[in-house]
């Protein structure tokens, strides 16, 4: 079995939305970048919503995610997965990332949005119990995974789902 570990975050001080995947998939961890497979939606949805082109050097989206306001990471920082499937996630395997002293440098993050089923799963059974009335004040919500896997809902559908999930950072923009 093959154990994987996640990156760090990314995601300004003041930052006001945390966007969370369950585990890089195989793309991702080979090019060291979120959402790297070039099937996912990720970049195309939030190049529409932040004004950037989703083909734009990897850094660059980085920056435009950061100044929208938004932060990138994912629930576990390990496990054994062998492939890119949630599915195939061995349970017994899971280590969470740090997400208290996450939500102690970035106090101003009041909006988590987990990147499809497992994400919200895994960061609703394993991640907001430990946090306490830090996780209380969090509005958590499953967004439509961007994962080329999800096949299944449409990118129309997808991005009008983001766009909602993340107005009222565009609202201030």
């Amino acid at each position: 079995m093959t154990s994987v570990s996640s990156f760090p975050p990314v995601a300004r001080r003041d930052a006001r939305a945390l966007v969370l995947g369950s585990m890089p998939g195989v793309a991702s961890l080979e090019a060291q970048r979120y959402y790297a497979h070039p099937r996912n939606a990720f970049w195309p949805i939030m190049g529409a919503l932040f004004g950037f082109e989703a083909e734009a050097p990897y850094r660059q989206r980085l920056v435009s995610l950061r100044r929208g306001g938004v932060g990138l990471w994912d629930v576990l920082a390990r496990c054994v997965r062998p492939g890119s499937l949630d599915s195939d996630i061995d349970p017994a395997s899971i280590v969470v990332n740090d997400f208290a002293a996450f939500f102690a440098r970035h106090r101003g993050v009041e909006r988590v949005l987990c990147n499809g089923g497992a994400a919200y799963q895994l960061f609703r059974r394993r991640a907001l119990p430990t946090l306490g009335a830090r996780g209380a004040s969090l509005q958590v919500l499953q967004m439509p995974s961007t994962s080329p896997a999800n096949a299944g809902t449409r990118l129309a559908e997808k991005l009008a789902r983001w766009r909602a999930g993340l107005r009222p950072l565009l609202e201030q923009a």
